[in-house]
């Protein structure tokens, strides 16, 4: 499907892989688009939905400049998935349901963190050097990291929102392991610490700007370098923090299914993150919120919501959309709405045969708050192929 909107009216064009776009979030495009370092265009992926500063779903590429807020406070945030040699014939409902109980017990989930005696203390170490050298450029992080060894026990935790870990079967019969989480309260304190020195270098510059948070930091200026650190330190903190969890969901998986072992590629991919690219003859910093990088070969994961498919994919090096695909269904309405409209035995009908909480305190991730995953995939076939296509079986969620 080829791009379905483009706006001209900015600096540069906005391009658009659905029809499926409110008007806050066109604003927010066009917004991103009067930038005057914004490189080429901007690309809006077919999950675009209203964000914070800049739209989620959206792909953003820039001169010389990077918008804090843009890559957002979860930051590295991401997916990680496997394949197992362990097949439906292997399956059944009461060791399902101890999987659910297993991992439920052995990952911290929502503000949960390891104790001292099951921290991942090994796999953080070699953060700790990286860490203190920001801290010591900026001491006033300190107080908002909660203690400095936070951080090290919530290596290996979920965290809440929509954030999950699920166990599904593809169209073969095969489990996988798949799981949605980032960089956790570090990641958020850093960010939310940057972004604020940013809107006070706006502010001391006297830089007008459509929307506050879309402040930058220009490179060469005073917390550029600073960032660029801190944010590089969370996204590999965001991937080690995925890893270490499935190392635990798959030493849970062992305790209640017959033996096996992990068959094919592990793809572990940030979709909240900032990079240093190439794209139309210039180098660029590429930040992807909301979207995962689909390089020509480059294996991805999109996922559905608890009810819904999700799919191993294979990018296809779509030049326009700077190499880029769609990181999930995307809202269609805010956690608020959702909880206004959908009730508990909506929940329990959308996600019939998910062994998965079915409470009212999971009603803002319920599949139907979520745009439709298989209209998300065929208005971005230009962008990637589908390799595998999941359905849960079991979903814990944050």
């Amino acid at each position: 499907m080829p791009i379905k909107q483009v706006l001209t009216e900015q600096r540069v064009p906005v391009k658009i892989w659905t029809d499926e776009v409110d008007e806050k979030s066109i604003q927010q495009l066009t917004n991103i688009a009067s930038l005057p370092f914004i490189h080429h265009h901007v690309a809006a992926m077919p999950d675009v939905h209203l964000g914070i500063g800049a739209t989620i779903g959206s792909v953003i590429a820039t001169h010389k400049a990077i918008i804090p807020a843009a890559v957002g406070v979860d930051i590295g945030c991401g997916m990680v998935a496997c394949r197992l040699s362990v097949t439906a014939n292997d399956l059944d409902e009461k060791a399902l349901q101890n999987v659910f109980g297993q991992i439920s017990r052995d990952v911290p989930v929502g503000r949960g963190m390891h104790n001292n005696r099951r921290a991942f203390e090994d796999a953080a170490q070699p953060f700790a050097a990286g860490l203190k050298r920001v801290l010591e450029k900026h001491p006033a992080l300190e107080k908002t990291i909660c203690g400095t060894s936070k951080w090290v026990k919530q290596l290996g935790t979920l965290g809440g929102g929509n954030h999950f870990i699920e166990v599904c079967l593809d169209e073969s019969g095969c489990l996988w392991v798949m799981l949605h989480s980032g960089s956790r309260g570090i990641g958020n304190a850093l960010a939310e610490y940057f972004i604020e020195l940013a809107r006070q270098d706006m502010q001391r510059w006297m830089i007008q700007l459509p929307d506050c948070d879309l402040a930058y930091f220009p490179e060469g200026s005073e917390h550029f370098a600073d960032y660029v650190e801190a944010v590089h330190w969370a996204q590999e903190y965001a991937r080690q923090n995925r890893q270490c969890m499935l190392d635990l969901v798959l030493a849970a998986l062992k305790r209640h299914l017959p033996p096996f072992v992990v068959t094919g590629e592990v793809v572990n991919c940030h979709h909240n993150y900032v990079a240093q690219e190439t794209h139309y003859g210039a180098d660029v910093w590429v930040t992807r919120k909301g979207a995962i990088r689909a390089r020509a070969g480059e294996l991805g994961i999109i996922p559905g919501s608890m009810g819904a498919r999700s799919y191993i994919v294979r990018g296809l090096g779509n030049a326009e959309s700077f190499n880029s695909s769609a990181h999930g269904a995307g809202r269609r309405m805010s956690r608020t709405a959702a909880g206004k409209q959908f009730t508990e035995s909506d929940l329990a009908r959308q996600t019939d045969g998910v062994i998965c909480r079915k409470d009212k305190g999971v009603i803002d991730e319920i599949p139907g708050a979520y745009k439709d995953i298989d209209t998300v995939m065929e208005n971005q076939k230009d962008l990637t192929e589908t390799l595998h296509t999941l359905k849960q079986l079991v979903c814990v969620k944050g």
